[in-house]
């Protein structure tokens, strides 16, 4: 797999200090809504969720040696699960609390599967562990991580869709026409003009943020997972890890396609530098370590890669101050109310041109990588990882329940994809290039 060099922005600091924390404000505003609709979802805290969003983002940028302008914010994936053990632990008695003290336990034991997938790839050889995972199969997976969270961004926006379609307008735009500054932060632009608006159409409601305190702890020791050990149960916590720890599957190779999505937008192989391995690393660290104090496992956000797509601003830096931000901001209720209320309208308006843009960069992938969908095996491989992420999305509650183990789309199709990219003869012989550009081999003969 080739990435071409990509133009923009790799030190956003030559644009003056000022205009660098605009983008790292953009970036915080991008992730903000997701993030915080997972803790709205399953009960768990807010502010710890903020708070080791960023805490998380900071720690993957230090293992992947600050090379990849990824942020970490709350995965979707493991709602589910959350879901399921929270209402095992209630069917036993046990409070919302410490229910989900449990599922937090399972994402731990999920995170560190991110290490054993790591341990892999560093002792194998990135390309003999991703031969697995060529552009066939990785580009549909990110064309549906895209497509499977648009349902999300439509019944945010139709809640008020003037909202919805003030922001989608201001961020094409200024993104098109704006000069400057203002070219590089349509993100923002849109979130700022479209809550301004429904605050003055009266659609906000802003009694709760008066009511809020300025400072605050952004977690306790009854919210943190730690609560567990005071009254362990080994039988929840044995279905909580057997419920929870399959979706690491679908994890890991969701983040797989982001830093292939990530390499292709910025124009450079993560993969080899600072190295899958690392990066995996990462993200398993940042998702036990939010699991232990009761926040949702991360994940690397396309919601940030779709703005890096927009902007053409690469630089590492930017994200990592909007994990600082993020960090502060988890110590101030008030803000954390203030963001709470941003309308769902806004959020999805932001979205829909994000999700858009995650797809298209699957797009992307498949079409420099020359894959060729002339090829009936290519088709059947990218075929049924489209319906089966997105059908079973839409069209079973985006899960699969194999006795106590949910499957969600994207895991079925993942491994779906897998086994026909592994069983399926390539008659074709399709070349490709090797992860470094230098060389060609033939799939088929590794498959």
């Amino acid at each position: 797999m080739e990435f071409k060099p990509q133009e923009g922005i790799t030190d956003a600091r030559q644009l003056g200090y000022s205009k660098f924390t605009i983008l790292g404000i953009q970036h915080l505003f991008a992730m903000f809504g997701a993030t915080i609709l997972v803790p709205a979802l399953t009960g768990l805290p807010v502010s710890t969720t903020l708070l080791f969003a960023g805490l998380g983002t900071l720690v993957f940028h230090l293992i992947s040696k600050r090379m990849v302008p990824a942020f970490l914010g709350s995965s979707f994936a493991f709602i589910g699960g959350y879901m399921s053990v929270k209402q095992m632990g209630i069917d036993l008695g046990l409070s919302e609390t410490l229910a989900l003290g449990y599922a937090c336990m399972g994402v731990f034991c999920a995170g560190l599967c991110y290490f054993v997938m790591a341990a892999l790839i560093k002792g194998l050889g990135t390309h003999k562990v991703l031969r697995w995972f060529p552009p066939v199969v990785t580009g549909p997976m990110v064309i549906a991580i895209g497509l499977t969270l648009s349902g999300s961004a439509i019944t945010n926006c139709a809640t008020n869709w003037l909202l919805a379609i003030v922001a989608i307008v201001v961020v094409i735009a200024t993104s098109t026409w704006g000069k400057g500054i203002i070219k590089i932060v349509p993100i923002l632009l849109g979130v700022v003009s479209s809550y301004a608006l429904a605050a003055v159409m009266g659609e906000v409601d802003f009694t709760s943020v008066s009511e809020a305190d300025w400072f605050g702890l952004p977690f306790s020791r009854e919210t943190s997972v730690l609560a567990v050990f005071d009254n362990l149960d080994s039988t929840l916590l044995l279905s909580s890890i057997i419920a929870i720890v399959p979706i690491a599957f679908a994890t890991i190779m969701e983040h797989i396609g982001d830093m292939c999505a990530i390499s292709s937008t910025v124009g450079k192989d993560f993969l080899d530098q600072p190295g899958l391995h690392r990066t995996l690393m990462g993200d398993g660290c940042a998702t036990a370590l939010a699991s232990l104090f009761g926040a949702p496992a991360n994940t690397t956000y396309g919601e940030n890669t779709g703005v890096l797509n927009l902007t053409r601003v690469f630089d590492p830096s930017v994200i990592r101050l909007a994990a600082c931000f993020s960090i502060l901001l988890s110590f101030c209720p008030k803000f954390a109310s203030l963001i709470g209320l941003m309308p769902a309208a806004t959020i999805g308006g932001v979205s829909l041109i994000l999700y858009g843009m995650i797809s298209s960069v699957g797009v992307r992938n498949l079409v420099e990588s020359h894959v060729d969908l002339s090829s009936s095996r290519n088709v059947f491989v990218a075929a049924l990882i489209l319906v089966l992420a997105i059908g079973v999305k839409y069209g079973a509650g985006d899960s699969v329940a194999i006795g106590s183990i949910h499957l969600s789309g994207l895991a079925i199709a993942a491994i779906v994809g897998i086994v026909l990219n592994g069983i399926l003869p390539d008659k074709l012989g399709m070349k490709v290039k090797s992860f470094n550009g230098k060389e060609k081999h033939d799939i088929k003969d590794e498959i």
